[in-house]
């Protein structure tokens, strides 16, 4: 184990895969920080969704080493296990439980080791409680959490969303396109509670919305083609000739 994979949350290293003859990873190498928020950006088939499905078991990369929190290795590990180890995944569409109530939804994803038998008897504790009720600040619902989150917004939904992975109490934050088909308002408010949420884990944010992506204010990771084309600020990677020419260009 090399002393950089030590010292990382995530640490990507020569990761490769292919699918029926098409490298959608081709030598990627990536090192994530403990209570670093990344954003990573690139045009359609550069592998963005590809390097998140390999993180989190969906995918096994033919090559490279995948090491989360200094030690793990991933590519050993289903999609189950990483979920328990520490990592959470929020796709582009939210997926929440439309026929409860804001709070039964976090209240259903909380970090709990529960048989079928104390489920069906779970009454929360006071400890419980008092963390969906800071969820619920963080995510902006506190005033929702008796509605039905059928009644949501489209954005407030990928907030609740983001509160019930929060409530698994994860390490590590994958986030897809989050403020897609949000308002302006929602979008401006999901930067700042993304921010927020940095303080405390790390997050990984693919976005397309380059306006969104200033105001969250990291470093920006380029994909192309399956492989790093630049990192740095938005300033700096937007300066970038080869990103000019492969993304910003189009």
């Amino acid at each position: 184990m090399t002393k950089a994979a030590k010292g990382s949350l995530l640490y990507l290293d020569g990761v490769s895969v292919a699918f029926d003859g098409f490298r959608a990873i081709n030598n990627l190498s990536l090192i994530l920080k403990p209570g670093e928020m990344r954003a990573i950006i690139g045009p359609n088939g550069a592998g963005k969704t590809t390097m998140m499905d390999i993180v989190t078991g969906k995918t096994r990369p033919d090559s490279g080493d995948v090491i989360f929190d200094g030690e793990i290795d991933l590519t050993q590990h289903d999609e189950t296990d990483i979920a328990a180890l520490g990592i959470g995944r929020k796709f582009q569409k939210p997926t929440v439980f439309e026929s409860h109530t804001v709070e039964d939804n976090l209240e259903l994803a909380l970090d709990r080791r529960r048989g079928v038998f104390s489920t069906l008897f779970y009454d929360a504790s006071q400890n419980d409680r008092d963390e969906i009720d800071d969820i619920l600040e963080t995510i902006r619902l506190t005033g929702r959490r008796h509605e039905l989150a059928a009644n949501l917004s489209h954005g407030q939904k990928q907030w609740l969303e983001i509160g019930m992975l929060l409530a698994q109490n994860p390490k590590l934050l994958l986030v897809d396109e989050p403020v897609a088909g949000m308002t302006d308002a929602e979008t401006d408010e999901t930067a700042r509670l993304l921010r927020e949420i940095a303080r405390s884990r790390s997050v990984v944010v693919v976005e397309h919305d380059m306006g969104f992506v200033r105001d969250l204010d990291v470093k920006v990771t380029v994909l192309a083609e399956g492989s790093v084309l630049a990192e740095g600020s938005l300033d700096h990677v937007s300066a970038d000739q080869k990103v000019i020419e492969n993304y910003l260009g189009r």
